[in-house]
């Protein structure tokens, strides 16, 4: 794998078109778009999933951000970093934790991806509602 300027040094795995959108809003914003690779889970079963992802990290991509905890990528990823311990896994990813991440280029990969935990978490709020949630 490149370790050139342009190369990916994350994964983003999620459903349908959602991990190219986020890779494209953050190459709107930033212009790092191209550190971010996309996966996509449409026509793919999860042996499949799982066979791409244990590609990608044999590839060298050791930070993976997918959608959901519980979701197919999640369990696939899971299931491929068996035996990598170098790999970290970030769920529930936002467009705040890409930005992120991107922005932390300083720090290795997998060191990035857990330095943005902290402003994914902070970027969900609620606004409004007159009330509270029951």
């Amino acid at each position: 794998m490149s370790n050139g300027p342009d190369a990916p040094r994350a994964i983003v795995a999620a459903h349908g078109d959602l991990a190219a959108g986020l890779v494209s809003a953050v190459e709107r914003i930033t212009g790092r778009g191209a550190m971010l690779s996309a996966m996509s889970n449409v026509a793919l079963g999860a042996d499949e999933m799982e066979a791409a992802m244990r590609a990608r990290i044999a590839d060298g991509l050791h930070a993976i951000f997918t959608d959901l905890p519980s979701g197919s990528w999640t369990m696939a990823t899971r299931r491929a970093m068996r035996g990598n311990d170098h790999v970290v896994l970030v769920t529930g990813v936002n467009l705040a934790a890409l930005l992120e991440f991107v922005m932390r280029d300083d720090l290795a990969p997998a060191d990035a991806a857990r330095a943005c935990i902290d402003r994914a978490r902070g970027a969900i709020s609620l606004v409004g509602g007159g009330g509270r949630a029951s």
